[in-house]
């Protein structure tokens, strides 16, 4: 199996795994609010929910950039 394909796999597990307990957690979540974005509002979230896709949707853009850190001479 290919590196590229294992890590595809792995960055999708993950971050499902992390929005499976991301819906476990919200349950019970009182505290709600809205996000303004340039046009429309969206409706009330819980802020909990609002800042754990915000994490998740950061680590799925995050698990596709490849930074090399090695010098080449």
């Amino acid at each position: 199996m290919s590196v590229i394909l294992k890590k595809i796999i792995f960055a999708t597990t993950f971050n499902l795994c992390l929005f499976l307990f991301l819906m476990i957690g919200i349950q019970n979540s009182a505290n709600k609010s809205r996000v303004d974005f340039l046009i429309n509002k969206t409706i009330k979230l819980p802020i909990s929910f609002i800042i754990g896709s915000s994490f998740i949707s950061g680590s799925i853009i995050g698990s596709f950039f490849n930074i090399n850190l090695t010098k080449k001479s």
